[in-house]
Formats: structure tokens, sequence, C-alpha cells
């Protein structure tokens, strides 16, 4: 088998090296803008329709719509509000990491907001507008408001926990309690968790009669777990890398170097931006 000239070795790794950082830039790119920019477009619509569904009494007060179904993955179930932190967000139905994306979700086994229990609300850390990037800085006393298709309901926050704390005791069995849940510590690179309670001021609502028990819910629901649905896609993305490298070389020899990076750059950068979404899939959902 022939070898190759050491030339040829040191032109195949300089092609190899700016595939890798025009895939890294738009990585980075979709990370940094594209995902924030799609997040804030979602949260618009989705308020609209939550909106739409409280005007026409038709805004979700359980597990289930109106028609009896159970709640679609990614339906607006409430709007969110943390003045100490300047966040206003609607929450979506569903915490993997696919649902994550639109903004805080409710994990589908607990009440929803105001009622008896304790609701519990993921969000993201870092990736997608990172709408809970700050509720480790939350103090006792600060308030949390929601909104759902049963009224407003404020909370009062009772404390911060991280690993290996406490979770504080329920007053009662009618009482409500509002748990925030989002990755701790160099987003991307910690697996730790960090987790603000909060107990409802006021008058507690009714509950309706729960479809999903506690525990029934996927493991990529779960804290800090990964989306199986993006491995697929990005398998194919990764593909289309390899094959889009391959044309690049072949392009190399027949155009010359400089139209080659000019039309196949932004083509890898744009696989790149791809890419990125399935990785934050597979990444756990709360960062």
């Amino acid at each position: 088998m022939p070898r190759l000239s050491e030339h040829t070795l040191l032109r195949v790794s300089g092609w190899a090296m700016i595939i890798f950082v025009a895939l890294l830039a738009g990585f980075l790119v979709h990370l940094l803008v594209i995902s924030q920019l799609a997040e804030h477009r979602s949260q618009r619509l989705l308020y609209d329709e939550f909106r739409t569904e409280l005007a026409s009494g038709t805004a979700p007060v359980g597990q289930v719509d109106v028609h009896g179904d159970l709640l679609a993955m990614g339906a607006p179930v409430a709007v969110l509000s943390i003045p100490a932190l300047g966040v206003t967000d609607t929450v979506v139905e569903g915490t993997s990491g696919r649902a994550l994306l639109s903004g805080p979700g409710h994990r589908r086994d607990t009440p929803l907001p105001g009622q008896s229990g304790i609701s519990v609300i993921y969000g993201r850390q870092a990736a997608y507008g990172g709408p809970f990037r700050d509720i480790s800085h939350l103090q006792p006393g600060d308030t949390i408001t929601t909104i759902t298709g049963q009224g407003t309901a404020t909370y009062q926050v009772l404390d911060v926990r991280r690993a290996g704390d406490t979770a504080p005791a329920m007053p009662s069995a009618t009482s409500s309690r509002l748990t925030l849940v989002t990755a701790a510590g160099v987003p991307f690179a910690s697996g730790s968790i960090v987790r603000v309670d909060a107990s409802l001021e006021g008058r507690t609502e009714p509950t309706p009669q729960p479809v999903l028990r506690l525990g029934s819910l996927t493991h990529a629901e779960d804290p800090m777990a990964s989306d199986p649905s993006g491995w697929l896609p990005m398998a194919l993305w990764l593909e289309l890398v390899l094959v889009a490298g391959v044309l690049l070389v072949l392009a190399l020899r027949r155009w010359g170097r400089w139209h080659t990076w000019i039309v196949g750059v932004p083509v890898v950068i744009l696989l790149g931006i791809e890419i990125a979404q399935q990785v934050v899939l597979v990444l756990p959902n709360l960062y």
C-alpha cells in the first residue's frame, strides 16, 4: 500500500482542522445566538396560545385537556413570574430535553401550580435562554407567581437546596408547594442540581384526579436526563459532515482552494448549527 507524502498529510490535516473549526463555529452560533432567538420566539407563541386558552376557559387545570386526552408534551400550562430575577416565562407540559427547548417545563406526574401537593418545574441553566440560570440567587421571602387555568397563585421562597440538603417538610397534605429545578455549577460541565422550594401564600385550588402517578414517567423526563430522540438525527447529520468533507476534497482538486472554502465553509457551519440542536438534546435536559 503506497504511503502518503508528508505534504499530502499536512494538507489533509489542514482540511480536517478547518472543517472542525467550521463545525465548532456553527455549534457556538447555535448555542449563543440561534437557540436564544428560537426560545424567545417559542415563548412568544406559547404566551399567545395560553392567553387565548385563558380567555376562552380552555386552559388546562390538570393532566388532561378539555377533551379528556392527556396533555401533549410542549403544551402551555402556566405562566411563571420571578420578579427578583426579572423572569416571566410560559411553562410547557413535560420535562424532556425536547420539551425544555421552548422554556421551563412542568413535571407531568406532579400537580399544577396552585394545587395541593408539590408542583415541580424544570428549567435550563444555559442553553435556549437559560431561564433558570439565576434561581440559586433567590432568597427566602422572595415571591414567585404563577397563572394557570385556575387563576393566580403566589408563592414565597423557603430555601435553596443543593445535593444532600433535606427538603422542607410539608405542613399538611392539602398544602401547596412549588419546586424549581435546574443544573448547578459551571454551565455544560456540572452534574449537580439546585432546587428552590416555595410555599403557597393563600388558598389551594382543587386538584383533579391524576392520570400519571409518581414514577410513571420515562427516564428522559428525570432531572439531568438525556433525550434519546436526538441520537438518530445527530448520527445522520454527522454522516452528512463526512459526505461534505469528501466533496470538499474533490472540489479542492477541481475548483482550487479559495473557491472551495468560500462555498464549503458556510455549508459546514450550517451543518454544525443543525448538529448543535441534537447535541443539546442528548446532553442533560437541565443544561
